[in-house]
């Protein structure tokens, strides 16, 4: 069987893909990753074989530029919002004609899809897995005749969207039913011979590797999958193979945020301060810039550059970060309590309050942050036995979950069933 994995060129949503990867090359399975071409590098250092299509999108330029316009003049959307008197028709239809279409989705996709699409008429890939935000990826399998289905990276907010809208457009009168979505990638998949089907927007399958108690509750099939951490090529440094005599509290922040908006939500400076007094060690994952920007580095912290986090979790009591799915379940499969402070990039508040609704964290705003407030937080995930409790208790939520390795005989009837059911053809090719 020929899989493809295809995502656009965001390091965060493939580096989860990879372990599924391994689990279906290492079956016997061909396996190929696509993605823009500033992606190949990343994809090549896990093992896979990368397909660079088309050209790299420009999504940080256009988030660094709503960023500059501030609250009051940048188009806003929240894909988290699930209020019903929130979400009206017309907040609906504005969200996704004014912000998802012409700042996410056009912007992601429309450099990819013409190329993405030649690869798999020629390749022909028996099964397509996206990343929820790459519909490129759905296009390409319906103009090949692939079966596809999605793998989020974090809480699947566009599926719980999607449905929002499908609901309060039904609603309305005919004449008012624009259906945003639909029409873009009708008009982008009729270039190849089709039409619009909801698969496109949903995929037929959606791989979810969020424990039950997190998961959202969308109306989509799932297939269950566990996390297993993977946090990209890695050198496990001496320091590390020495257990720790305090207890460890790591500060890691992510990745995008600095790659991508070029400073972190809040000031490390004021968090290691914050922690100064403590009886811990300290472990503060920085990349080089952020290094070279503290004042001052308290004696009970190590500030280190990339180090593994599937390595440095299972020597930790505590964690801070800022709600990056892979971050959270990486320190949930070693049952590590978390202080999240998020970043507001797409699901991080609502994983943070989810974390905390099953006592396994505590969240703090941005803006509320202080060397006191975390102080205090830090302690209570040290001292509140609940906090261990409840993170262990969703490790092992996530250790009953079939494994990347124990999803693949699924994946394989999958690769059949849906396309025969549908009677699906390969469609022709109109670039």
């Amino acid at each position: 069987m020929r899989v493809l994995f295809a995502t656009f060129a965001e390091k965060t949503h493939f580096i989860g893909m990879a372990p599924l990867g391994w689990a279906l090359r290492t079956a016997g399975h061909d396996v190929r990753v696509a993605s823009q071409p500033e992606l190949a590098g990343i994809i090549a250092d896990t093992g896979l074989t990368a397909v660079p299509v088309g050209r790299d999108h420009l999504l940080s330029q256009v988030l660094q530029w709503t960023r500059r316009l501030g609250p009051d003049q940048a188009p806003g959307f929240d894909l988290m919002e699930n209020r019903p008197e929130v979400l009206t028709w017309d907040h609906l239809r504005r969200g996704y004609r004014d912000v998802l279409l012409p700042l996410w989705w056009k912007v992601i996709n429309e450099s990819m899809i013409d190329d993405l699409t030649e690869f798999c008429l020629s390749w022909r890939p028996d099964l397509v897995i996206w990343e929820p935000l790459t519909f490129a990826a759905p296009i390409a399998a319906r103009a090949c005749g692939a079966a596809h289905g999605r793998l989020p990276f974090a809480l699947d907010l566009t599926a719980r969207m999607r449905g929002h809208y499908l609901r309060v457009m039904g609603e309305q009168p005919p004449q008012e039913r624009d259906d945003v979505l639909a029409r873009w990638l009708g008009a982008r998949v009729a270039r190849f011979g089709g039409e619009f089907a909801e698969e496109l927007a949903v995929g037929q399958f959606t791989i979810d590797y969020l424990p039950p108690s997190l998961r959202l509750d969308v109306d989509v099939r799932h297939v269950p999958m566990r996390y297993v951490p993977y946090n990209g090529r890695a050198i496990v440094p001496g320091w590390l193979r020495v257990p720790p005599e305090r207890p460890r509290v790591c500060l890691s922040l992510g990745t995008s945020a600095t790659d991508r908006l070029g400073a972190y939500a809040v000031s490390v400076q004021d968090l290691l301060d914050g922690l100064a007094e403590l009886d811990v060690e300290v472990v503060a994952t920085l990349p080089a810039g952020q290094r070279a920007g503290l004042g001052r580095v308290p004696d009970n912290a190590r500030i280190v550059g990339y180090t593994p986090l599937h390595d440095l979790m299972p020597t930790c009591a505590a964690m801070i970060n800022h709600g990056g799915a892979g971050t959270v379940l990486t320190a949930l499969a070693s049952g590590v309590p978390q202080l999240v402070v998020p970043h507001h990039m797409f699901d991080e508040p609502l994983l943070a309050r989810r974390l905390a609704e099953a006592e396994a964290g505590v969240t703090i705003e941005p803006a509320e942050v202080s060397g006191d407030s975390v102080r205090k937080q830090v302690l209570r995930l040290l001292d509140d036995p609940s906090m261990g409790a409840g993170a262990r208790a969703l490790r092992e939520e996530m250790s009953a979950m079939p494994s990347p390795n124990e999803i693949v005989r699924e994946l394989e009837e999958l690769a059949h069933g849906p396309r025969e059911a549908a009677g699906q053809t390969t469609l022709t090719s109109g670039v």
